[in-house]
């Protein structure tokens, strides 16, 4: 796996900057290995509506220390297409998702409702 600093270093190659410009994005893709730290962690930003939620993020341009101005949705293209060849959907992370029975699995809810309340019963979904 690339590391976001060599990421950072492909972003400066391709724009020019300096390499710090562009960490703190690289970066961002990446922190989900702090919750799994393999190849599965790209399922949570490194698909197309990552790279928009990363516009949010760092918004819709960068300015670089050279004074150049590029949209931020370029370094995630690049970052996500250099990890997977491609932008996938989210779709296509869960399509790959194989079901367990535990993620389907629901509980009643029971609700004890006040006998003073003036609410009897809840609406209907």
């Amino acid at each position: 796996m690339a590391h976001p600093y060599h990421h950072a270093l492909s972003s400066q190659k391709k724009w020019g900057g300096r390499v710090e410009d562009y960490l703190a994005i690289h970066a961002w893709f990446d922190a989900s290995k702090e919750i799994i730290a393999d190849f599965r962690h790209r399922a949570l930003r490194h698909h197309a509506e990552g790279i928009f939620m990363a516009e949010t993020i760092f918004g819709m341009t960068i300015t670089l220390s050279s004074g150049r101005i590029i949209p931020t949705r370029w370094v995630g293209e690049q970052h996500v297409t250099e990890d997977l060849g491609f932008i996938p959907s989210f779709a296509d992370w869960v399509r790959a998702i194989q079901p367990a029975p535990w993620m389907g699995r629901t509980q009643k809810i029971e609700v004890d409702l006040d006998p003073h309340s003036p609410i009897r019963e809840l609406p209907h979904a």
